[in-house]
This record gives C-alpha cells, sequence and structure tokens, in this order.
C-alpha cells in the first residue's frame, strides 16, 4: 500500500476518496477478542481472499481495564499487534474504540466496576462515567495514534461510540467522546452508525453517519440522501445473520437472501461493512443479553451465521460473497487459504469429584454481611467488586414457609437447605416454597449472572447477584454469609490442587468434575459435546471455554486446537444440577435447530 499519506479517507463528495483516488469500503468485522490470537492471520486472510479491503472491529473496555486503573493490551489482548497484523496482510482498518460497543457481549464492553456506583449514569456525561472513560482513552488513544493512516498504519476512519441514537439519554455525550478521540490525537475520518430509528438523534456534527440494516428499503436510501446529501452512503452494519438466546433456535439468513441485498446495496454505489464477516466466540463469561419485557442472555457461540463459520470455515455465504466482491476488484483475487481439519477425540471420563461445598474453601472470601450485596459491590478483586459468574448466599432459617425473591435474583438462582436442593428463583420464578423441618438450618442461595444486557434503556441496572432482600414469609432475610465464585483462572488453579475424590455414582452437585482429553500429535480443533449433563460451565487447561446448557439451542462448544496441547490436556467441568461421566469431542458443530430470521 505504497501511496502518500496525507489526506486520508474523505467523505465530501458522493463517493469516498481515499488519498485523493475513489474508494469503496467492502468491510468486515472480525473481532480480536472473539478468535484465538493464533487465528487472527489466518481469518485475515480468508477475508482477503473474499475480496473484502478492511477490517472493523470493536475494541472491548471490560477485558482491557477489567478492574479500575489495572490495564491490558497484552496476548490475546493485544490490538496494536492485530492492527499491524491487518496492515501486513493488506487491509485498511474501521476502529470502533467504544467506550459502549453493544455487540451481544457483557454489559456492551463497560467494565462492571462503573456499577459500583449507585448513582452510575453510564453513557452519558455524568461525572463518574466521563472520569472513567478519560483514565480509559488515556491508555487505549495513544495506542491507537500512531496506527492511523496519515501516520503510515492502516486505520483509515474510526466510529464514536456506537448506536447512540438508540440510547440517546445525553445530547452533550456525542461531543464529549467525539473530543474525547480529537484531544488525544486521532485525526482520520469520524463516523457514527446507527439503525434507521437512531439514526436522527445518534449522529454528531464532523462525523459521517451510517447506518446498521439486514434488509435494504428505499427508505434507508432516502434517509442517507436526506440527512447527508452529497456525501458517500455506507451500511456500516450489514447483519449476515444474527446471534443466538439460551431456549430459542439457532437463527439463519438465507445465502440467497444475503447476497441479494449486498448486491443492491452495491449496485447503488454504497459501501458495506459486513457483521459479522466472522463472528468467533463469547469465550468465558462474557456474553451479553438482551430484555425486552423478557430477559434472554445470549449462548456462547457467536458463528452469527456469518460467512466464515465461527471455527473459521467457509459457507454458501462466503462463496456467493467472494464472486459478488471480485467484480468490484481489477486483479484476481489471492487464492482461498486451506482449512484446517478438525479432531473427533477419545471420549473423556470425568472420573474425579468435588462438590462445590468443599471448592467454597478456594474463593475469596467469605463475606459477612446483614443485608444480600450485589455481586459488583463485593469486596474482592481489590475493591472492584465481583464481575462474573457465580455467588452464594447463605443464612440461618428456623422455619418453612414461602421463600420470595421481590425479583431481586439476578439472574437465575438455585436454592439449597442443609445442601439440599428445593428449587429455582429467576425473573418470572419469584416464590419457592421452603419445606418445614427441625431446629436452625443453612439456606443457600447460589446466584448466576447469566449476562449483563448490552443493548436498551436498561443498562443502568445491570447489578447481579441478590440486587435487594429476599422475603421468608414476608420477613426479610438477614445475616448473610457471602461466597464470591467468579471461577477466574486462580480459583480453578487452587482448585486443581484440592483433594479430588473418585467421582459417586451419584455425585453431589453442584460440582466440579475432573477428567483428561489426550492428544496426540499436533492439537486441532474440536467440539466439546455434553450429552446427559444439564448446565454449567468447561475449563479447558485452567481456561474458561465457556457455558453450556442441556436447552439449546447449541450443543457443541469450539475448542480451539491453540487452547490444547500436545499429550495430557485438563478438563473441569462445574455442573449445576445433573451430571454424566463422560465428555465427548466430535468434529462437526451443532448450533441446534434452525429458524430462519424474520
Amino acid at each position: 500500500m505504497n501511496i502518500s499519506r496525507n489526506v486520508g479517507l474523505k467523505a465530501d463528495s458522493p463517493e469516498f476518496t481515499l488519498e485523493g483516488e475513489a474508494f469503496r469500503i467492502l468491510g468486515g468485522s472480525v473481532h480480536y477478542f472473539r478468535v484465538p490470537r493464533a487465528y487472527w492471520k489466518d481469518r485475515m486472510l480468508k477475508m482477503k481472499a473474499g475480496g473484502l479491503n478492511t477490517l472493523t472491529t470493536y475494541v472491548p473496555w471490560n477485558l482491557h481495564e477489567p478492574e479500575r486503573g489495572v490495564f491490558n493490551f497484552k496476548d490475546q489482548l493485544d490490538l496494536e499487534a492485530y492492527i499491524n497484523q491487518a496492515a501486513e496482510v493488506g487491509l485498511w482498518v474501521i476502529l470502533r474504540p467504544g467506550p459502549y460497543i453493544c455487540s451481544e457481549w457483557d454489559l456492551g464492553g463497560l467494565p462492571s466496576w462503573l456499577l459500583r456506583d449507585k448513582d452510575m449514569r453510564l453513557r452519558t456525561t455524568y461525572e463518574g462515567f466521563t472520569e472513567a472513560v478519560d483514565a480509559y482513552f488515556d491508555k487505549l488513544i495513544p495506542i491507537v495514534v500512531p496506527l492511523q493512516f496519515k501516520k503510515g498504519g492502516p486505520i483509515i476512519a474510526l466510529q464514536v461510540e456506537n448506536e447512540y441514537g438508540s440510547y440517546a439519554m445525553d445530547k452533550e455525550y456525542m461531543p464529549y467522546i467525539k473530543e474525547a478521540l480529537l484531544s488525544r490525537g486521532i485525526d482520520e475520518l469520524l463516523m457514527t452508525s446507527d439503525n434507521k430509528e437512531g439514526f436522527k438523534q445518534g449522529g454528531v456534527n464532523g462525523a459521517l453517519g451510517t447506518i446498521n440494516l439486514q434488509k435494504l428499503k428505499h427508505q434507508h436510501i432516502k434517509h442517507l440522501a436526506t440527512a447527508q446529501p452529497h456525501k458517500p452512503k455506507m451500511v456500516m452494519e450489514y447483519w449476515t445473520g444474527w446471534f443466538d438466546s439460551w431456549g430459542d433456535l439457532h437463527h439463519i439468513f438465507p445465502p440467497e437472501d444475503m447476497a441479494n441485498v449486498v448486491t443492491e446495496i452495491l449496485r447503488k454505489d454504497m459501501s458495506i461493512n459486513l457483521y459479522m464477516f466472522h463472528g468467533g466466540t463469547n469465550f468465558g463469561f462474557m456474553n451479553g443479553a438482551l430484555e425486552f419485557n423478557i430477559y434472554k442472555a445470549d449462548v456462547i457461540s457467536y458463528d452469527y451465521d456469518a460467512p466464515l463459520s465461527e471455527a473459521g470455515d467457509y459457507t454458501v455465504k462466503y462463496l456467493l460473497l467472494r464472486d459478488i466482491f471480485s467484480r468490484y476488484h481489477s486483479e484476481r483475487l489471492p487464492d482461498m487459504p486451506t482449512l484446517s481439519r478438525k479432531a473427533a477425540y477419545e471420549n473423556s471420563i470425568m472420573y474425579q469429584h468435588v462438590s462445590m461445598w468443599e471448592a467454597l474453601q478456594y474463593t475469596e472470601g467469605p463475606f459477612k454481611s446483614e443485608s444480600p450485596v450485589n455481586m459488583e459491590n463485593l469486596p474482592v478483586n481489590n475493591d472492584n467488586g465481583q464481575s462474573y459468574g457465580y455467588t452464594l448466599y447463605e443464612t440461618q432459617i428456623n422455619r418453612g414457609g414461602v421463600l420470595h425473591s421481590q425479583n431481586n435474583v439476578r439472574d437465575r438462582a438455585l436454592v439449597f437447605v442443609d445442601q439440599q436442593f428445593i428449587g429455582i428463583l429467576k425473573y418470572k420464578t419469584v416464590e419457592l416454597a421452603v419445606p418445614d423441618g427441625k431446629g436452625v438450618r443453612k439456606l443457600s442461595v447460589l446466584v448466576e449472572n447469566c449476562g449483563r444486557v448490552n443493548y436498551g434503556k436498561v443498562l443502568d441496572q445491570q447489578r447481579k447477584g441478590l440486587v435487594g432482600d429476599i422475603l421468608l414469609n414476608n420477613i426479610p432475610l438477614k445475616d448473610f454469609t457471602i461466597y464470591s465464585l467468579d471461577m477466574k483462572p486462580g480459583f480453578i488453579d487452587r482448585l486443581s490442587g484440592a483433594h479430588w475424590k473418585v467421582a459417586p455414582d451419584a455425585p453431589t452437585v453442584p460440582g466440579f468434575f475432573q477428567g483428561r482429553l489426550f492428544v496426540d500429535g499436533y492439537p486441532r480443533d474440536t467440539f466439546v459435546k455434553l450429552p446427559g449433563w444439564s448446565k454449567g460451565v468447561v475449563f479447558i487447561n485452567g481456561q474458561n471455554l465457556g457455558r453450556y446448557w442441556s436447552i439449546g439451542p447449541q450443543q457443541t462448544l469450539y475448542l480451539p486446537g491453540p487452547w490444547l496441547h500436545s499429550g495430557i490436556n485438563q478438563i473441569i467441568i462445574f455442573e449445576e444440577q445433573e451430571a454424566e461421566k463422560k465428555v465427548l469431542f466430535v468434529d462437526t458443530p451443532d448450533l441446534g435447530m434452525t429458524v430462519d430470521i424474520q
């Protein structure tokens, strides 16, 4: 890409120009935090071979600043390396640094420690929020500045926030974010992106507005033309598929329908970014959720029915797109990289077991509190609170009766009396019968944060755990002992050294199960299948692969080869309710029964 670097990407005529030459953005989204670092280059080469010229990525604040003032831009989170890799492959970059990113990601990428402030107003100019954004941008933007086009890097544009028109709580906010970028040395074209409903309120002076959609309608074009006459038109998020929620079906968008819309967008001389080109995976506890009347958590797979599958394989969509995009290149496209073979490994027998109750000694704590404390306000992680996972609340009771959650369970709780399971509390299930018994008994409430909402107006209400009193016979329970089961690598490491016992035929659940996966030779990608297991979390060599849940739709978890090593690999499973003895490793994914996107 040996061209002069003086003016960059411009949007002051009906088509983009890059350094004075007509330029059309043929973009695709791939998120570095959803793809194992060992595969970054592979996905980019497949993008280039598919006829795309621009890579788009979000930047997740919650991963880069897991505790206030503690930053991580290393290894899997090495943004600079990712952007440089794109340049090396010959792709331009559009960066979407947030701070809010939506993206079906916990709290839209905002760190949960922001919610320790009871008055927090996210995505506004509330001082507690802007101070945190400023501190974060002070670390992030200096990494980005030298990677800009005019400085010799591949970044041709940056997006100001994300779909703010759908939130629109503070008209001073977008100008503040724009200034936060400019004042720290951002000097490339700025853009905003919104769906049709949010477009009017989502813009900011000096940034090009773009639109997000799946089906192109005449009013979309008219909308852009009226709002920004004589400017380039761009679909920043052309949704190639959709995401899935637990308890639903697996969404697909027919390849022909997708190809027809992409063809039409390009025929109208618009630029396009495919969201997603390659979705990847919400590893660990990072999935988001939606709440419109009913709360629904997103699954771990972010396959998205995208042109490149979750495991990086070609699809019919990829081949159709390659054909369409090839017409917009004067030279032949690069050859398609060969695919890696997937492996079906021997079943793993989960031969060891430790009950959750025994594992509590390896947590940080416990903590005493008269009333329940939500997980973000627990005194853990250097007073940043607990971000993800489970929290256990225990107290004494001396009678049975009706347990009422007052809808203070976020998001799902298993309830036990003297370690015997009695039922579940969740959003629509707020009452539970507690059996009568003699003397003082221990009530235990194990609450799971199933994922914070990432889109909509309820972002400020995303505290998790027990967020208020629970009642027994209309009287608030008091005097809690609270355990933080965030299941971070340190906990799994301590647990590995526990006194594991041979798993009995009827093991105590919730509990941890340990087994081994033997890999002969070079580790390949595989898919974890858990028939007979109910709901829980899989850890491979100490890393949190993600949640599984028998209700589906997702029935297999993508396990990347780079997470494994030749020889013996440790598998630990946390199971809430119903354990099997074995775990399967298959060579094809099963994302569940499908349904066409309406």
